[in-house]
């Protein structure tokens, strides 16, 4: 142990001696700390995360690669090895002093940089200190181990710089510690999990933002340890002391052995994808911890104020104050200033009734159900500004796959809430999209999108089943249909077993509805939401009073309604609507239009045509129900043809408007009512402290004028300024 102290003594004492040593260990790291710092704006949030990040990479990948890799070469170049050959020492003294040595010489630069980066840019202590400490060490020890092998395998000091820059440079470019990679195409991204420095910038970057221990890095904690004792063991093997002694160029073939766990890692991660959606979550995390003044705005707040001159300060992905007048000067606040005089600010729109499976239109391409189309679909609201929407009925493992995909941020889309299967009779509406698929296919489909209960005790256990599988809704169709079209009506028995379950299991119960009679016996059950009201028969006025005094809502889905009268008339115009165009597939647009003058559609309309649609009724009991008090939510029944996800809620809103109800009382639908009864008014629907950032930024005031709804001029999602033209680009 002697000789290990001794020379872990002298190593410390000649580096310390030299002065590029003290600089490239603590000045030049705090360089580029101070350069990354002002150029990121380190002071806004979660941007001195990556500052830290890149900093402590490009320091550990220097200490290791040429703090330990060139410093062997040179010292065996100039004879320094040679002399402690004759004490005599194995190599083992020499190697564990060198990686000791660069521990204790570049722990105390780790303690530096977070404590200016605390003390300087505001950034709190990471909660996970110990494990930044353990992980920074395990890289170390990884790094000086490659380092050492590599000076082994070399024969002059030439040769070892370019095998040294060989290795340090796709390190230093391609694992996140200069370029994000965000930026990286998908390809890319999969050569990146070959390298070490990937696991180490994801692992840091892990730890601060999520405060993330040395459990969830366990398999790159893991790899760099293997490459350490292989990197040391093979070190010590080719151990050479002298100049003179030469090795042959074969012996580089050890350096692949040294980084083997990391391609088997990476092999691992081109199957898995798991290291990618953790580098898209990261960089989405990211993304969302800005901090920005949007300043000079009208407000509307979503309960019915209107600040008509503030401003709304946004960080670390929330609604942080809300300022009437003209506020505080950014730079006291470290922010960055949106401008937005002459705009609108309001809380993301809320559309509560869509069918993500369902195109809008007719695509032979394009499968129903299928999880890239709804994840496009997701997409094309958040485009559109419509920042959350309840699925009513959606294939029920794709939809939960979805919505994971989409709450944990490696896919960019609207905030998504699942409400389904869908609850019917045998012969109910619903079952008729399936009874010509052959029996197989028809099993699969309705075990994903229908619960057909036979007795009020199966009744219960489906949707104890449910609640289990963690959907945020139960829905159940009355409706018996009418004209050409009749269903079998769901027995009431067995409905109010689904009611009562539903509500002991505290979830929201919506009732799909198409008469009067439907409307009567979802709100005796005290249903949450009645989906569409009726389009054929008037609602009486006795049952609105009692909808307002049990606060049961009313979706009447006129979007839906209008758009089954125009398919039925062969009218297109609705997809002509600028953001309709904007956001729908254009193949989906193109045959929707050919389509519509095809025979087949043509025995098609007829036949629907006998289903009874009135708008003038529907309108009339919208304006009923909102002249009793009863709460209005915004829904759209996107999905069905000619309605396109995307731009929904506003369109549902400019009929609103258009048939009389007030531009303010629709704009609180579409927001804080939609988020009441998604039971998500503490995380959005309105622009309050404390609230997610959700965001839509609007040219003119759409409480005068509400098609200015669709003159978007910024999204905001959970405080991320959304990068609209990028949202259907991603993989």
């Amino acid at each position: 142990m002697n000789a290990y102290k001794a020379l872990i003594d002298l190593n410390l004492k000649l580096a310390l001696r030299q002065k590029s040593v003290i600089f490239f260990n603590y000045l030049f790291p705090l360089i580029f700390f101070f350069i990354f710092g002002q150029a990121m704006h380190g002071e806004r949030g979660a941007a001195m995360t990556i500052v830290i990040s890149m900093v402590l990479i490009i320091g550990i990948l220097s200490n290791g690669l040429m703090g330990a890799g060139i410093r062997a070469v040179q010292d065996r170049e100039a004879n320094i090895l040679r002399r402690y050959k004759v004490t005599p020492i194995t190599p083992a003294p020499v190697l564990v002093a060198s990686v000791v040595t660069g521990w204790i010489l570049y722990m105390p630069n780790v303690l530096l940089i977070f404590g200016l980066a605390h003390f300087i840019y505001g950034m709190p202590w990471p909660r996970s200190m110990g494990s930044v400490f353990i992980f920074v060490t395990v890289s170390i020890v990884g790094m000086r181990a490659i380092g050492l092998i590599l000076a082994s395998v070399v024969n002059s000091m030439q040769e070892s710089q370019l095998l040294v820059q060989l290795i340090y440079l796709p390190m230093l470019f391609l694992s996140g510690a200069t370029f994000p990679t965000s930026m990286f195409p998908q390809w890319l991204l999969e050569i990146t999990y070959f390298l070490p420095a990937t696991y180490m910038v994801q692992g840091i970057e892990a730890m601060l933002k999520q405060n993330q221990g040395m459990a969830q890095n366990i398999q790159p904690t893991l790899a760099l340890l293997l490459t350490a004792v292989v990197g040391l063991f093979i070190s010590y093997k080719l151990f050479r002391w002298e100049k003179e002694e030469k090795i042959r160029s074969s012996a580089k073939l050890w350096l692949a052995a040294v980084m083997l766990p990391f391609f088997v890692l990476g092999a691992w991660q081109m199957h898995a994808k798991t290291g990618i959606e953790k580098t898209k979550i990261l960089n989405r995390e990211l993304a969302r911890s800005d901090t920005f003044l949007i300043r000079g705005a009208r407000i509307f707040v979503g309960d019915g104020k209107v600040i008509e001159h503030g401003s709304v300060l946004v960080r670390g992905g929330k609604i942080a104050e809300i300022y009437e007048g003209e506020g505080p000067d950014p730079k006291s606040l470290n922010a960055e200033t949106v401008e937005a005089a002459g705009k609108t600010i309001l809380p993301g729109l809320i559309d509560v009734h869509v069918h993500l499976g369902a195109a809008g239109g007719f695509d032979p391409e394009m499968k129903y159900g299928d999880a890239k189309n709804m994840q496009r679909a997701l997409a094309a609201y958040l485009y559109s500004g419509v920042t959350a929407v309840r699925s009513v009925g959606d294939m029920l493992d794709t939809v939960l796959k979805v919505r994971s995909n989409v709450s944990s941020g490696e896919i960019e889309g609207s905030d998504l809430q699942t409400c389904g299967p869908i609850f019917t009779a045998a012969g109910g509406h619903g079952t008729e999209y399936f009874k010509d698929l052959p029996a197989n296919a028809r099993g699969r489909l309705e075990g994903q999108t229908l619960r057909i209960p036979t007795s009020s005790d199966e009744a219960r256990r489906q949707v104890d089943e449910l609640k289990k599988r963690g959907v945020d809704c139960i829905k159940a169709i009355l409706e018996a249909g009418g004209g050409g079209q009749v269903f079998n009506r769901l027995d009431t028995g067995l409905f109010d077993a689904v009611a009562q379950e539903a509500h002991a299991d505290s979830l929201p119960l919506a009732v799909h509805t198409g008469d009067a009679r439907d409307v009567s016996d979802a709100v005796q059950a005290q249903a949450n939401s009645i989906e569409h009201g009726s389009f054929r028969e008037r609602i009486p006025d006795a049952v609105f009073e009692k909808m307002a005094k049990q606060g049961t809502f009313y979706d009447p889905t006129l979007s839906g309604g209008e758009a089954f009268k125009d398919f039925v008339a062969g009218k297109t115009d609705l997809l002509r609507r600028s953001l309709v165009q904007q956001v729908g597939p254009p193949e989906l647009l193109r045959g929707t239009e050919a389509a519509m003058n095809s025979a087949d559609m043509e025995a098609m309309r007829k036949s629907m045509a006998q289903y009874p649609t009135d708008m003038a009724i529907a309108i009339d009991n919208l304006k009923r129900a909102q002249a009793h008090g009863v709460l209005l939510v915004t829904g759209s029944d996107a999905g069905n043809p000619m309605v396109v996800h995307g731009p929904t809620v506003q369109h549902e809103m400019e009929l609103w408007v258009k048939a009389g109800i007030p531009a303010a009382v629709a704009l609180q639908a579409a927001t804080l009512n939609a988020a009441r009864l998604l039971r998500a008014e503490n995380r959005f629907g309105s622009i309050r402290a404390g609230n997610d950032a959700d965001l839509l930024v609007v040219d003119g005031n759409p409480l005068e004028d509400i098609t200015a709804t669709e003159r978007i001029s910024m999204v905001v999602f959970k405080g991320e300024r959304v990068d609209r033209s990028g949202l259907f680009d991603q993989n």
